[in-house]
């Protein structure tokens, strides 16, 4: 198999995907393929049909949209996610105000081991349900002077970008995915063994097909993907790992410098996602909100 070198295939929308002008919203891309900032929209008001209509177009198109200056509490952040679909709860994060809100709580006095002074790898959020979430939207209530971006990738570039032998060996593939290698490390083994019962491995296909755009998106990721199945450990090994490195190419990602009242909002079917751990001891505060989703497929 080979790396695959010369120019990338930077596609941002499918072929024939219909173009038009937003009249409710302006964008500023950020990037080739991924990433936009919009306003003209204020989060603390219920959103209209076309607002809502275009926020959703916006979300595909660029996976990932931020929204600046949106002066609104954890209420009205769990009221704009629900406008686009039912919320999910996490069963091992720390919760904010509300079951539906997750708070992260970083610095030296952090007592909660999942918020320590250490962040993450590439990774999509909770692949270990058998319904992974549609999405998610994430609000910076605090942010250290310097340090704490989060990025994003656009993961079905990293798939179209991939060496044509290794997209052919990986066609049909499914792995298996688990909470236990991130939040099964601390937990007595009873414990362990409960929550397995309740959220047993789930399996999903190595390139996923995204259910609104069609497009073809790698789907194994670092935390939460255990193994290829049909494969022996060797190989199951180099193609994660392999795989994994497909996130990290600056061609499509992009980077947001937080500042309170930022708010993200991404497509976790089409992306993975990075919060760089760089500011320790100094403290940062998020809230997100997951939207629930579908079965991959």
């Amino acid at each position: 198999m080979t790396w695959g070198v010369g120019p990338r295939r930077m596609q941002r929308v499918p072929e024939g995907w219909p173009d038009g002008d937003y009249e409710r919203l302006t964008l500023r891309p950020c990037s080739e393929v991924i990433g936009a900032e919009v306003s003209g929209v204020d989060l603390r008001d219920a959103l209209d049909d076309e607002s809502r209509s275009e926020i959703r177009r916006a979300l595909l198109e660029w996976k990932v949209l931020f929204f600046r200056d949106q002066d609104i509490t954890s209420a009205q952040q769990v009221a704009f996610a629900r406008e686009f679909g039912e919320l999910e709860q996490h069963p091992f994060l720390r919760q904010g105000d509300t079951a539906e809100v997750v708070r992260f709580e970083k610095g030296a006095d952090s007592a909660d081991p999942y918020n320590a002074g250490y962040e993450n790898g590439w990774h999509a959020d909770v692949t270990w349900r058998t319904e992974p979430a549609l999405g998610a939207i994430l609000r910076a209530i605090e942010v250290p002077p310097t340090g704490g971006d989060t990025l994003w990738a656009d993961m079905a570039c990293a798939y179209d970008n991939l060496p044509d032998d290794l997209r052919e060996r990986i066609d049909g593939l499914h792995a298996r995915h688990s909470f236990l290698h991130v939040f099964g490390l601390g937990m007595p083994a009873e414990q362990r063994e409960r929550m397995l019962e309740q959220y047993p491995p789930a399996e999903h296909p190595v390139v996923r097909t995204h259910p609104e755009t069609g497009r073809k998106t790698l789907y194994v990721n670092s935390f939460f993907t255990e193994r290829i199945l049909g494969c022996d450990d060797a190989e199951s090994e180099w193609l994660l790992d392999r795989l994994a490195q497909q996130a990290m190419h600056p061609e499509w990602q992009v980077r947001l410098r937080w500042a309170p009242g930022t708010v993200a909002m991404w497509d976790n079917r089409a992306t993975q996602h990075y919060a760089v751990s760089d500011y320790f001891p100094q403290r940062r505060v998020m809230e997100r909100v997951a939207i629930k989703g579908d079965r991959p497929y």
